[in-house]
């Protein structure tokens, strides 16, 4: 497909989603009501004939929501796309490198021991603790494991995954433990968490993500070409004069602030920094210099969608949004797996 042709489509498919997941819900609002709505608002118009109850609705509760599901989509489809450059799989995602784990196990860690470690910082962040011990697990954790992978000064990717792999099964065992000692209230909200929801948006958790996805989501494309020479091989990479010690922390290091930064507010959201990638290169071609851009649009739009079907499917219930992308997800992992089992080197 022409790439311009999908850009169009997927922005437009964006603007669609968007009015939709603005207006549907428990309480239905007409799209003519919403855009009339958001167009006052953003010229300051008072109306006095609009509803009120409509006007806290989109404004206060799904608007948020909405924006937060295109940064955190755009965040794992771009950390997804980037991780699977510099690991040269195309089954690698965020997770896999144990960012998600991490992140994981700081928040089981806030909700479950809450009361007994953190009841200082409990009084100082308040609704933010939880959203800033996930984030700091996620960074400590990329920290550990690139230290670990570092040989004679330089990081070693196999040494990378295998550290993943071995941090992902302890982060898990901790969370286990500390869901088995959870209280009935704690194991409640360390379910719904660990399943993902955007349930928790407000324009103050806006403001405090939109840096970090914008600064990843901006400069990762320019890591494009060069991951591009990192499909030789790094040696080759090398040889064509790419620095890939710098290439490789620069990508870990965006890719973890990106995802570190929506699993903190969403959860654990699984699937989409894999399978958007995918989708994109079988639709553009395999150039990450517009892999990278077309990864962060169609992941936004994937998790708006995503978050729509939860909402509306057995509305006024909620779905968490990892049950509605693992259901989409996992199907589309095993056709990839059988399809290329023969070509994948893991």
């Amino acid at each position: 497909m022409n790439k311009k042709l999908f850009y169009t489509l997927v922005i437009a498919g964006i603007v669609l989603a968007g009015i939709l997941s603005v207006g549907l819900g428990a309480v239905s609002i007409p799209p003519v009501e919403v855009a009339t709505l958001l167009f006052n608002k953003m010229l300051g118009v008072k109306d006095d004939q609009a509803n009120l109850q409509h006007e806290a609705i989109v404004i206060i509760v799904r608007l948020p929501r909405l924006l937060l599901g295109l940064l955190a989509g755009a965040a794992l489809g771009i950390s997804g796309a980037s991780i699977q450059g510099i690991f040269r799989n195309p089954l690698a995602e965020p997770g896999l490198i144990g960012v998600s784990a991490g992140a994981s196990l700081a928040a089981v860690a806030v909700i479950g021991l809450e009361g007994v470690l953190f009841a200082g910082l409990s009084n100082l962040l308040g609704y933010y603790l939880l959203a800033f011990g996930a984030f700091a697990g996620a960074g400590v954790t990329a920290l550990i494991i690139y230290n670990i992978s570092k040989h004679e000064g330089r990081p070693n990717i196999t040494t990378m995954l295998l550290a993943g792999i071995a941090i992902n099964a302890l982060a898990g065992a901790l969370t286990g433990l500390i869901t088995y000692l959870a209280s009935e209230q704690q194991l409640r909200n360390i379910t719904f968490w660990l399943l993902g929801s955007l349930g928790g948006a407000t324009w103050q958790t806006i403001i405090a993500l939109l840096p970090f996805v914008l600064i990843p989501t901006i400069l990762l494309p320019f890591s494009g070409k060069a991951l591009n020479a990192f499909s030789l091989g790094e040696a080759q990479a090398g040889y064509l004069g790419i620095d890939v010690d710098k290439v490789k922390k620069r990508v870990i290091l965006l890719s973890t602030m990106a995802v570190g930064s929506a699993v903190s507010l969403t959860g654990i959201i699984s699937f989409v920094g894999l399978l958007v990638p995918h989708i994109v290169r079988l639709v553009i071609g395999v150039d990450n210099t517009h892999v990278l851009p077309a990864s962060a649009l169609l992941g936004a739009l994937m998790l708006t969608i995503a978050d729509l079907i939860a909402r509306t499917i057995i509305a006024p219930i909620e779905l968490p949004i990892g049950v509605i992308t693992a259901l989409i997800g996992a199907p589309v992992f095993l056709y990839i797996l059988i399809r290329d089992k023969r070509k994948l080197i893991i």
